[in-house]
């Protein structure tokens, strides 16, 4: 309270913010530490998966309850730092279902998913409320973090296609202090945007690399696609849908829909005309590169990444 930046009208603004934080895991783990010590009103933590023993050295927040689900334990740790602060935790996954009523109470979203199809689907919702999103990504020794949509481009505007393959901190491995340091990059980001720091951190991207080189870029002038793909909810299946999954039997012995064919994302059967194509896999990844096969002929195709619950 004894900076000038902030004082007591700052913090009581602080008082009042909702934040949605989607991911207490490695990014999220220092966001939530960070947020909940700067004395903010609410959080609401998303996070379906279980603390292991594996995640500790990169999401200390979960010390000692190793077989809790990440949101419950991120609210126990709060709790004992700040009792003020109101922590409600969701153990489901953010789907592009209850995407747009999460993001529809919240002053702030941080995506630290570690999920691109998430933030995607966040990217989308926050765009179309006009919500500010700070959305983060770690991998190795390098990441990113960003302040998009409120305002200022979506993701998609920086990030139009997908990477050529999908890896994430538990496949790829990741450095403790990288995601920290990015994770704390996202508290600080969103706590500029409630106290109204200026220039904006909306419209600014800033990248690390090798672990220890701070780079970044503002895209405040960033169109937005004309195309890209839309994730979809399995429940937003349609009669009449081609719906095609992407994932073995081995992989997925039940397929996403009763009507789905199983097909190779490298071949994808094309569509009859008239018919919206659905393509299923498990990251969004194989379902990306089999549209991009099919939009030359077929405009009109969705995604849904079925994940692993």
């Amino acid at each position: 309270m004894i900076l000038p930046e902030v004082g007591e009208v700052g913090q009581r603004r602080l008082q009042g913010a909702r934040l949605l934080v989607v991911g207490a895991g490695g990014l999220g783990s220092p966001a939530i530490m960070y947020l909940a010590g700067a004395g903010v009103g609410a959080l609401t933590v998303v996070d379906p998966d279980v603390a292991e023993t594996g995640n500790l050295h990169r999401q200390p927040i979960h010390a000692g309850r190793v077989g809790w689900n990440k949101a419950n334990s991120a609210r126990a740790f709060v709790q004992s730092l700040d009792p003020e602060v109101s922590v409600a935790a969701l153990t489901h996954p953010l789907t592009p279902a209850n995407a747009a009523g999460l993001v529809g109470g919240a002053d702030v979203v941080l995506d630290c998913a570690d999920s691109f199809a998430v933030s995607y689907v966040l990217s989308d919702a926050c765009l179309a409320a006009g919500v500010p999103l700070v959305s983060a990504s770690a991998l190795g020794l390098s990441g990113y973090c960003g302040g998009f949509c409120g305002g200022a481009p979506s993701l998609r505007a920086v990030f139009p296609d997908l990477p050529d393959r999908a890896a994430n901190c538990a496949t790829a491995g990741v450095l403790g202090p990288v995601v920290g340091m990015l994770g704390t990059a996202q508290a600080q980001m969103a706590l500029a945007l409630l106290l109204g720091f200026a220039p904006s951190p909306l419209g600014q991207l800033l990248t690390l690399n090798s672990g220890l080189r701070w780079g970044g870029f503002r895209f405040d002038g960033a169109p937005e696609p004309e195309d890209g793909f839309r994730f979809i909810d399995a429940s937003d299946i349609r009669p009449g849908d081609f719906v095609l999954e992407l994932r073995g039997e081995d992989e997925a012995p039940v397929p996403i829909h009763p009507s789905a064919r199983r097909a190779d994302p490298a071949a994808p059967p094309a569509p009859p005309p008239g018919a919206r194509a659905v393509l299923a896999c498990r990251s969004g990844l194989r379902a990306w590169r089999a549209a991009r096969l099919l939009a030359p002929t077929h405009p009109e195709i969705v995604l849904i990444a079925a994940g692993d619950h």
